[in-house]
């Protein structure tokens, strides 16, 4: 039986895991900062040997892009300095880490799927402190898969889909942004796949970089128009607008589509297009909703 600890537990990803969880015969640990303070070296040393953890999943991230620009210092705490915490207790453990980041980590240029080796030039904190992240996990020399996404959602936390449900419903109009492409990425869908690698016993002699998002590309303005279709919220009008309308503290990747020939390949991974998905999260947010009054 193996011994698996997940952080971040309470986030959308660790969520989805903490349902697989349940149906696995191993032993799953499901932590966040209440139970475990990944930023506490010797809390994370203890954890990991006292409890024999043999692979960590760390969903643990400082998310919020534009609050990092004026509080780098927490978001590389996390980010970062956690990250090389479990990484060195992976590495004295003899675990394996697989750990979570970002399309953030590449730069602005280019209008291609970014593969794994493609340069990294990150455009703000955020982006600049997920890529220490995985530097350290390098550095620490410990057996590890990093697995990017991308434009995150599920029906847990909050997310640019929950957002469009509840303002589609609320307003006659909306603008979204139509100059950002990328890929959705249904939360249960990669927690599927890092259920799969672990209890397939994949992760063994398969360390490395990785990169998984929902099949399909889309802007913003279309994700929006998409979920808003799926529960005929028909009274609200969609504009598409440009970036420069919303003005940021930091510029977001205008072309951030990944490349997922990689751990199709490796792992023999089967991703849905990110309309199914999304129909698939939509139904349990109304069912959750519906459930609720």
């Amino acid at each position: 039986m193996k011994r698996i600890l997940v952080t971040g537990a309470n986030g959308q990803l660790g969520n989805e895991l903490r349902r697989l969880g349940c149906i696995s015969p191993n032993n799953w640990h499901f932590t966040d900062v209440e139970e475990l303070d990944i930023t506490d070296r010797s809390a994370v040393e203890g954890y990991v040997t006292g409890n024999r953890i043999e692979v960590i999943v760390n969903c643990a991230a400082y998310t919020n892009v534009d609050k990092a620009e004026s509080d780098e210092s927490t978001a590389h705490l996390i980010n970062c300095t956690a990250v090389e915490h479990l990484a060195q207790a992976a590495k004295d453990n003899g675990a394996t880490l697989i750990h979570i980041s970002t399309d953030y980590v590449f730069g602005a240029g280019g209008n291609t799927p970014r593969t794994e080796d493609m340069p990294l030039a990150p455009l703000g904190a955020y982006g600049r402190t997920k890529l220490a992240g995985e530097e350290a996990i390098a550095k620490s020399l410990c057996k590890a898969i990093i697995i990017r996404t991308a434009w995150l959602y599920s029906e847990f936390g909050n997310n640019f889909v929950k957002t469009m449900l509840r303002l589609t419903a609320q307003k006659e109009s909306i603008k979204v942004v139509f100059d950002q492409v990328g890929s959705p990425t249904y939360a249960a869908d990669l927690a599927l796949v890092i259920f799969s690698i672990i209890e397939g016993d994949m992760y063994e002699g398969n360390e490395g970089t990785y990169h998984f998002s929902d099949e399909g590309v889309c802007s913003w303005y279309d994700l929006a128009v998409e979920t808003a279709r799926m529960v005929r919220h028909t009274n609200c009008r969609i504009e598409p607008c440009h970036s420069s309308e919303y003005p940021s503290p930091v510029t977001r990747p205008p072309y951030s589509v990944l490349d997922k020939s990689k751990i199709k390949q490796t792992f023999g991974v089967d991703i849905p297009h990110w309309r199914e998905s999304l129909a698939y999260c939509i139904g349990r947010i109304m069912a959750q909703a519906a459930g609720n009054q």
